[in-house]
């Protein structure tokens, strides 16, 4: 994890993070990766293109395992049963719950830690407009992939066209297959769950939570392996250059607190001077205002007019010499 922020800071940003600040931060930015899936749609047959692409490359490096694991899932219904449950959910689950946590018992960390999430988040909807990608699962039969989300659909809540609720299949991107960010997410969780969890148990989850990710999205034939190597990509990506995306929103918070004191401090000036205007005098300039003046007026070193020739040096002025003794 990045560590960008001194002791001082660190407790600063604690005290001011609040959950109804982050709460619609990350929504915003949850709704506006939904919404860039949408609208990265790409046609058809470039997606196609991109899958077949991906899918040559691994079986000429001999590193194609969705096939294997497909054909497993589609045979052995209580292993494909569990997977498309863990496809369509945990993802939505489990990233939130860590970040939750996060957000109550390891505050210190927390805003490092959700900087690098959502900043990868966005680097992945860049790849998802770049290169609209077909998922095995919707390619031709030819090529030996079985939907299971479809298989399956009957046990659980999503449709056969995806792994959105049962009719909500056109509100989401199917093409969005490169890279894949359920192995990204799983793979921030797992970072989480190992160096903050204090117990071999929240270790072993942090090492298999990403693992079993991975071997789900491509049992499944929601992602070839390539789709999970990038969505590793990604978040490694999204880590250089959280500390980058730290100082820079540092740097635009402390600009807006600049203003918002630089304006406290004049109309605490103002109210001040208000104040005072009515308890002490002003001298400038060899002028002095008492209270309740309007224009000063020049007080005279020397006797001048209406000054008697036995007044006190009050009298004349605070400059006029003693009298003689």
């Amino acid at each position: 994890m990045p560590q960008t922020e001194t002791p001082g800071i660190e407790a600063d940003r604690r005290n001011r993070l609040r959950w109804w600040t982050e709460l619609p931060l990350i929504l915003m930015v949850y709704a506006s990766y939904s919404a860039g899936r949408l609208l990265a749609r790409g046609d058809t047959a470039s997606a196609v293109d991109h899958g077949l692409a991906i899918l040559r490359v691994e079986k000429f490096l001999h590193i194609n395992a969705e096939h294997p694991l497909n054909r497993l899932f589609t045979r052995e219904a209580w292993l494909g049963i569990p997977a498309d449950f863990w496809y369509a959910s945990l993802h939505y689950l489990v990233t939130p719950a860590i970040l939750i946590w996060l957000f109550r018992s390891r505050a210190q960390v927390y805003r490092a830690a959700r900087t690098w999430l959502m900043t990868s988040t966005f680097i992945g909807l860049i790849g998802f407009t770049l290169v609209p990608t077909c998922p095995p699962r919707l390619l031709s039969p030819d090529y030996g992939f079985v939907d299971t989300m479809a298989k399956y659909s009957s046990y659980g809540w999503w449709g056969g066209d995806a792994s959105a609720p049962r009719g909500l299949g056109g509100m989401t991107n199917q093409y969005a297959a490169m890279p894949s960010l359920h192995c990204g997410w799983a793979l921030w969780c797992g970072v989480m769950l190992w160096r903050y969890g204090g117990t071999r148990l929240t270790k072993a989850v942090g090492v298999a939570y990403p693992l079993l990710t991975a071997i789900v999205v491509m049992g499944t034939a929601n992602h070839y392996l390539l789709d999970a190597v990038a969505g590793v990509v990604v978040m490694g990506l999204g880590f250089l250059l959280t500390p980058q995306v730290l100082k820079g929103a540092d740097r635009i918070g402390a600009r807006f607190e600049g203003r918002g004191s630089l304006v406290a401090a004049r109309s605490r000036d103002a109210a001040r001077g208000a104040s005072l205007g009515t308890e002490t005098s002003i001298v400038s300039g060899g002028c002095q205002t008492s209270p309740g003046e309007r224009i000063p007026r020049q007080r005279e070193s020397q006797l001048g007019t209406g000054a008697e020739p036995g007044a006190s040096p009050t009298d004349a002025g605070e400059g006029a010499p003693a009298p003689a003794r």
